[in-house]
């Protein structure tokens, strides 16, 4: 495992413990970002970092019964629709993986 990941691990680990991980506080961010976007303070180049970021530390808890190109891509595409404006940061629900296969490890 690289230094890059287990330092976003422990940082995945210290936002759950702190709560970072509420609905409230990523719409914040997200607003804080285009807000900073839009006032020429962060330019492309920095959102792109920002999103990988978050696409990495959702990487770390994806479902073992995903694939995990697939599942980047996706957490990808919205993470750009959210920033853009195009998507609300809204219920989880439509961000729900269909049930496991039975053996599955993720349904255990």
């Amino acid at each position: 495992m690289t230094v890059a990941m287990e330092q976003q691990k422990k940082l995945h680990f210290e936002l759950t413990n702190v709560g970072m991980r509420a609905q409230a506080t990523a719409a914040g961010m997200v607003q804080l970002c285009r807000e900073l976007h839009r006032a020429g303070i962060l330019d492309n180049d920095a959102l792109e970092r920002i999103k990988s970021a978050i696409a990495d530390d959702i990487d770390i808890g994806a479902p073992r019964s995903v694939s995990c190109v697939e599942y980047r891509r996706d957490v990808k595409a919205r993470l750009d629709r959210l920033f853009t404006g195009e998507e609300k940061v809204g219920n989880a629900e439509g961000l729900a993986f269909p049930p496991s296969a039975p053996g599955d490890q993720a349904s255990l």
